[in-house]
């Protein structure tokens, strides 16, 4: 125990147990002599490391803290890891913008290489002022900007009172992370599940890179219709399309209607002739055509938009892709152009971006009047790389994908399955993880053109002539890993036979991030490297994330637990809401609307923040504004409140405390068993935000009422009966229900709850027990009223009342108060009239029943001050 201070302060609390916590070990994972049915495993979500934390990231964790404390009050031994996720490309990004460089996989490596800039966002570089390095080089300048933000992020997260296990942590590009990511791809491939495949794929220009289904965003977009004479093979007049890539006409296989427009019913099956480059082809027939889009007649491009890929893996039509992955028109035409026109036009446009050959085809279209009426204008969706500032565009590559439901229907059917048997918090989530899921379209792809990732560990050999035999990858095995095949050599081959014919290349794609995040629960488990961790904490009890990433994060971590291990990878999921600005718009560093916390936790404290925080229910946006932070206030105010109530509490005599006889102290109790019911009940239903509301409900009766009725018998000045036990009651009550308080307010006020508990208590507050509904009960008495405080309460603020309205002191002294009440509550007024008179000063106290509807003041008398 330690000494109450003069003056209780919330300041300096989170150095003073910050220390404390790490010193004794709080809150790590107490694993000798674990069952599993003991561990509450969480499958915390490991934050970017590239830049900054914003309040966000405040919000939802502060949501998982508050399970994480219940539980481990409960009994429970907490297995509360956390992990940082930094390989991928926002941490290329970040690189390349701290220290002024770009990775140049042909550059040799530089010992010892010295950055041209370090610090700030370098934002200010541009990109053709970078200096090109080596990819050794730049990963090794990716490695070391994420420790220092790692080490950033960390020391906010102890600031913010996080009960995580700091001996339990992972990098994402650690080689404990690399290995068991490899392991899961390989045995991925050995059993059928992780293909590699040349086919259209969804490519940012400007990253240089594929794109996955789930990282897709539309945003509007200016474009126009331009209308084109398309020419009937057999002579019988011009077919007009509306299209707003003229640009793609070289690529086109064939024109597209829905089967059932008998506009065009007479020409399936016909062929026509393109506009500009002569090239016969096909009218066709498919039930995503739209009748009532343009002329109702489309054509298909190799590929414009993800529709085109459709109709070609359907329609089973060649492919004349024309864009290259720079985003211009490659410069050999399609073999299907013969005409010396339509090479000639070909080459007009071949090496230019799409914007200038769209001016391009344009004006040529114009020209051959073939362009139809006015070019309109309009504004459409179009496709873009979540993190990019370009349209994607859909080029031709070899890729990896992982198989996910969309060509399996049986796979589709468990992971629909293993959706409705995970526990939502809140329930209502459930729906998008399924539209997700019976929306998908295409397998996972999961290789990416980067630099900083997981290499895919796989090597191709070579052919007699060296050209690399992608059917019959060579795999590593287990014992091998991790890899990294541009360096590392395939067993039965040397170093020299690398690009050597009859020798081997290895693959230079990584993987996904998310193909390492979807295993978030192996490798903070210790899957394939600890049995016994992984036993005891796998299935997880809760992945907790964010309601944006249901798709991709929550999903594929589904889907590779169901390829593994054939189930669920946690028992529940807990979805936190967004943080809005002031304007009711979500919070995010594109739009430049983010608030840091650091400055928010040093202003106010973290326990006011972590208020704010935990009375937002899962599920729910909460709004923000760092000018005007009313909740943070409150929660400040909550936890001041508490150390005073603690110190006030505390400072009555103990001697006598024992048994609780007095009916205001009992109903007192009785209340706060209701409390401590209520406040578990929505913790088990993963509702926080419930448990704390009322929670600090009745802590405000408590404080606001409680504590005044009784604070002049509690000091032994009133209701004397000369044992004394009317005052060891009231030091009874108080004291017991400061324990319990402070137990159901530490989830929520981790650093208050903890200074007042080493007032009192023994150990940390955090490894005691949550507070029992029944053992309050029993102190309080079976017939307890429960009811009593708030009755006294309200003529307590009667009284208050009228001596506000005759602009007396509440000290006055009053020689007469008549208060009626309803006759069921008469007596049971009665029962605390001693109380109420001794706070309220009041010589001659009558409780009358009368027809009224609630406790009210009939009449009061002030005594009158001496001249």
């Amino acid at each position: 125990m330690t000494a109450i201070p003069d003056k209780p302060a919330l300041e300096g609390l989170e150095a003073k147990w910050g220390a404390v916590w790490e010193q004794n070990g709080t809150y790590a994972f107490p694993r000798e002599g674990a069952t599993a049915a003991e561990v509450y495993s969480i499958d915390t979500p490991p934050p970017t490391a590239s830049g900054s934390l914003h309040v966000g990231h405040v919000f939802s964790y502060t949501h998982t803290d508050t399970v994480a404390r219940y539980q481990r009050m409960q009994g429970k031994r907490v297995f509360y890891p956390m992990g940082w996720d930094d390989n991928g490309l926002p941490t290329e990004r970040r690189v390349q913008n701290y220290y002024g460089v770009r990775c140049d996989p042909s550059l040799p490596y530089v010992e010892g290489f010295v950055p041209p800039h370090e610090g700030g966002d370098g934002k200010s570089i541009k990109a053709a002022d970078q200096q090109p390095i080596s990819r050794r080089n730049f990963i090794e300048l990716c490695e070391r900007l994420t420790v220092e933000d790692e080490k950033q992020f960390e020391d906010l997260w102890r600031t913010l009172g996080l009960s995580v296990d700091w001996n339990q942590s992972y990098r994402t590009i650690g080689a404990e992370s690399l290995r068991a990511s490899q392991l899961a791809f390989i045995r991925n491939v050995e059993r059928g599940e992780a293909y590699q495949a040349q086919a259209p794929t969804l490519w940012d220009v400007t990253f240089r890179t594929a794109v996955a289904q789930a990282e897709l965003e539309d945003r509007d977009q200016p474009s126009a219709y331009h209308t084109l004479s398309f020419h009937r093979a057999d002579g019988g007049g011009d077919i007009l399309i509306d299209t707003t890539r003229p640009e793609l006409l070289a690529a086109c296989v064939a024109l597209v209607a829905h089967p059932d427009d008998e506009r065009y019913q007479p020409l399936f099956g016909s062929t026509v002739r393109t506009p500009i480059f002569d090239v016969e082809v096909p009218i066709v027939a498919h039930h995503l055509a739209k009748q009532d889009k343009g002329t109702g007649i489309a054509m298909i491009c190799t590929f414009g938009d993800v529709t085109d890929v459709v109709w070609w893996r359907e329609l089973d039509l060649p492919n004349r892709a024309i864009l290259g992955f720079d985003g211009r028109v490659l410069r050999e035409a399609p073999e299907a152009i013969t005409s010396e026109a339509g090479k000639e036009a070909y080459a007009q446009i071949a090496g230019k971006t799409v914007f200038s050959a769209k001016q391009t085809m344009v004006e040529l279209l114009q020209a051959s009047g073939e362009l139809t009426g006015e070019i309109r204008k309009i504004t459409h969706p179009v496709k873009f790389f979540e993190k990019g500032d370009k349209p994607l565009e859909i080029v031709s590559t070899r890729q990896w994908y992982i198989v996910n439901g969309a060509r399996d229907e049986a796979l589709r059917e468990r992971l629909l399955a293993h959706g409705r048997e995970l526990g939502w918090h809140p329930d209502f989530m459930r729906v998008r993880y399924e539209n997700w899921v019976e929306g998908l379209t295409g397998d996972w792809l999961i290789s990416r053109q980067r630099f900083f990732g997981v290499p895919l560990p796989v090597w191709y050999p070579l052919d007699s002539e060296g050209n690399p035999v992608f059917d019959a990858p060579i795999l590593p095995a287990a014992d091998q890993l991790p890899v990294d095949p541009s360096s590392d050599v395939p067993a039965g081959y040397t170093a020299e036979q690398r690009g050597v014919a009859g020798g081997f290349q290895g693959e230079v794609d990584v993987m996904d991030t998310w193909a390492t995040s979807s295993l978030t629960p192996q490798l903070a488990g210790g899957w394939e490297r600890d049995p016994e961790l992984f036993d005891l904490v796998y299935p997880f009890s809760l992945r907790p994330q964010g309601q944006d990433i249901i798709r991709t994060w929550l999903f594929s971590t589904v889907l590779r637990s169901e390829l593994e291990c054939g189930q669920l990878p946690w028992k529940n999921a807990g979805i936190s809401g967004w943080i809005l600005d002031p304007d009711r718009k979500k919070m995010s560093k594109s739009k430049g609307n983010v608030v840091t916390p650091a400055g928010m936790l040093e202003q106010h404290g973290s326990d006011a923040v972590r208020y704010w925080a935990a009375s937002a229910k899962l599920g729910t946006d909460a709004s923000f504004d760092p000018q005007n932070p009313t909740q943070i206030k409150i929660g400040r105010r909550l936890a001041i409140k508490l150390l005073n109530a603690a110190k006030f509490t505390l400072g009555f005599d103990a001697s006598g405390v024992g048994t609780v006889t007095e009916a205001l102290d009992r109903g007192m109790l009785a209340g706060l068993a209701r409390v401590v019911d209520d406040a578990t009940k929505a913790f088990e239903a993963y509702d926080h935000a419930r448990a704390l509301e009322v929670t600090e409900s009745y802590f405000w009766t408590f404080c606001d009422d409680y504590l005044e009725l009784v604070k002049e018998r509690a000091h032994g000045a009133a209701g004397d009966d000369g044992t004394g036990q009317p005052r060891a009651s009231a030091v009874t009550a108080l004291r017991a229900a400061l324990s319990v308080f402070v137990r159901l307010l530490a989830p929520f006020l981790p650093y208050a709850t903890e200074e007042v508990w080493s007032w009192f208590g023994e150990g940390s507050v955090h490894q005691a027990a949550w507070p029992v509904a029944a053992e309050t009960r029993e102190l309080a008495g079976a017939d307890a009223d429960a009811e009593l405080l708030g009755l006294v309460g309200s003529a307590l603020v009667g009284i208050r009342g009228a001596k506000t309205d005759a602009k007396a002191s509440q000290k006055t002294p009053v020689t007469l108060a008549v208060v009626h009440a309803p006759a069921a509550d008469r007596d049971r007024l009665q029962l605390a009239a001693g109380d109420l008179a001794a706070v309220g000063r009041i010589s001659e106290l009558r409780v009358e029943a009368a027809e009224v509807d609630a406790v009210t003041v009939a009449e009061i008398q002030l005594e009158q001050a001496e001249a």
